[in-house]
């Protein structure tokens, strides 16, 4: 936004070395400071109810007299967002990176009693049509045609995915060596939804099948990782490793020497919405890939090489890795590169940004849709 000559604030949770941050981006931070916000702060989703009331009065103080459009990053911030444009008058875009609570799905019900998840989703998805807003961003197809199914224009609906930074995950020169044991590596923020019943039961059967395995996992050691770890303590010959927060621009090389990159979702309207980024990152590392078979990146990926897609079993989850670390290197390899460049040239963070930047400025200019 700031190369085209658009002036941005950003109003949300503060972040370390803010300043840096302003002078790198040239934008202006005003930082929400009434209470921690942040993936991992204390009762996090008692805040998250919160935030949205406190937001939108934050950026009502700063006046409408400056906007030209307000563009809104995630549910949360779309809830703040949508009675701004009714108080300030102001075009509002929407960009939507998950269907936040369709997660919640994946909850124990005494967590998350079904009944109020249906409740929050339906809530979630009518927010567009509710307050009539501009235009929206989605991170998939399978979201802009919920988003459609509850009565959005089609036409003011921008499915942008969700991409990846192609020089932070470069194709590896060449896969492990053979003779070392197999390595199945997941990275990423390890929700609930992210190991569960399917991750345990591949586990189980891959080591049955292959012992030896190690397991690894890139990422911050959450409550979701630990659970998930101490319930596979109970297999045995279970082998992990866990080294705990990765820098993104590191991650690249805990992929480099792996065998297989797993993507065990879950089943729920969150993850079938979800375009996964780690997907990309393993597809464009060189990495042989098992996905359950979400909608979201199902139809990217149906004729990729590098990619199998398990049913939403654990056992046929874990068949699929086995496949692949008994796979001949050269049975997948010569078709890694090109695997690899269609993500880099897809999906790359650059051309997704300016797909929704060119759609932020038809929106402010009041051209969405047509």
């Amino acid at each position: 936004m700031t190369r085209r000559g658009h002036a941005v604030q950003v109003f949300g949770p503060g972040i370390p070395d803010a300043a840096a941050v302003e002078q790198r981006f040239g934008i202006q931070l005003v930082p929400f400071t009434k209470w921690e916000m942040g993936r991992y702060a204390r009762l996090r989703n008692l805040k998250y109810l919160a935030y949205p009331f406190f937001l939108e009065r934050m950026v009502a103080a700063a006046g409408s007299a400056s906007f030209d459009l307000i563009f809104s990053q995630h549910a949360i911030s779309a809830v703040a967002a949508s009675k701004l444009k009714r108080r300030l008058g102001v075009p509002v875009l929407m960009n939507f990176p998950d269907l936040l609570t369709g997660f919640m799905e994946t909850w124990p019900a005494y967590l998350a009693p079904p009944p109020l998840v249906q409740a929050l989703m339906r809530y979630e998805i009518s927010l567009p049509v509710r307050y009539q807003v501009d235009g929206v961003c989605t991170i998939s197809d399978e979201f802009a045609d919920r988003l459609v199914a509850r009565g959005f224009a089609r036409e003011k609906v921008r499915p942008i995915y969700y991409g990846y930074d192609a020089q932070a995950f470069p194709l590896r020169s060449q896969p492990p060596a053979a003779g070392q044991p197999p390595v199945v590596v997941m990275h990423g923020s390890f929700d609930a939804h992210h190991l569960g019943t399917i991750a345990l039961e591949a586990a189980r059967t891959v080591v049955a099948k292959r012992p030896g395995t190690v397991f690894r996992f890139v990422g911050r050691r959450t409550a979701g990782l630990e659970k998930f770890l101490q319930r596979a303590q109970a297999i045995r010959n279970f082998k992990f490793e866990a080294a705990g927060f990765t820098p993104y621009a590191e991650v690249s090389k805990q992929l480099a020497g792996a065998t297989v990159g797993i993507v065990p979702y879950e089943e729920s309207a969150g993850t079938h919405c979800a375009f996964v980024a780690k997907i990309l990152e393993y597809v464009a590392t060189g990495l042989p890939t098992v996905c359950t078979p979400l909608r979201s990146v199902q139809g990217f990926f149906k004729n990729d090489p590098l990619v199998k897609f398990s049913t939403f079993d654990g056992a046929d989850f874990g068949n699929r890795i086995i496949e692949w670390i008994d796979a001949p290197v050269s049975s997948w390899l010569p078709q890694a590169a090109a695997s690899s460049a269609r993500v880099r040239t897809e999906l790359d963070w650059q051309p997704l940004c300016r797909k929704a930047v060119d759609f932020a400025e038809a929106v402010a200019g009041g051209r969405a849709g047509g």
